[in-house]
């Protein structure tokens, strides 16, 4: 099994749209080089593994961002009358591993749960997606260096 490692901060990702970005947008175009080779290797993505912090009850904003800028309409998913219908087909599985300050529970029944039921059951179900799963190593920052190496030991089995 292969894969491809997209690291958004080491690549210098830029989630913002610019002017001539934006008016390539509803196009499902792009001027930027980055952004295309996204592109072509989502195209033929079989699994996807997003692995971020949890920063203010949801993912990073340059994740939020590259969700924006990469999957096109057009090419990702085509937007009629009943709403938006993914076109990834070949995307079997989304997995989030993240890890945040708050514990779990607490971003699930006080913050809105927002990794699940905005990033994973609205995004990446409305692109099409049938498998989605979220897994959080709540109250990172008062846990063990044992508890630590677990967690790790968990996302290896994951991936």
């Amino acid at each position: 099994m292969s894969f491809d490692v997209l690291d958004l901060y080491a690549d210098q990702f830029n989630g913002q749209y610019t002017a001539s970005e934006y008016n390539l947008y509803r196009q499902g175009k792009t001027l930027d080089p980055l952004v295309k080779s996204y592109e072509a290797q989502l195209r033929h993505c079989e699994r996807l593994i997003f692995i971020c912090p949890v920063w203010w009850n949801d993912v990073p904003a340059i994740v939020k961002g590259f969700v924006d800028m990469v999957f096109k309409r057009n090419l990702f998913y085509f937007a009629g009358k009943r709403g938006i219908r993914g076109n990834m087909s070949q995307l079997k599985r989304v997995q989030v591993l993240t890890t945040s300050t708050s514990p779990t529970w607490y971003l699930k029944l006080f913050c809105g749960n927002a990794i699940r039921k905005v990033f994973l059951n609205g995004t990446f179900k409305q692109l099409g997606v049938k498998s989605r799963s979220w897994q959080n190593f709540g109250g990172s920052t008062v846990k063990t260096a044992s508890q630590c190496r677990h967690y790790l030991l968990k996302v290896q089995n994951v991936i």
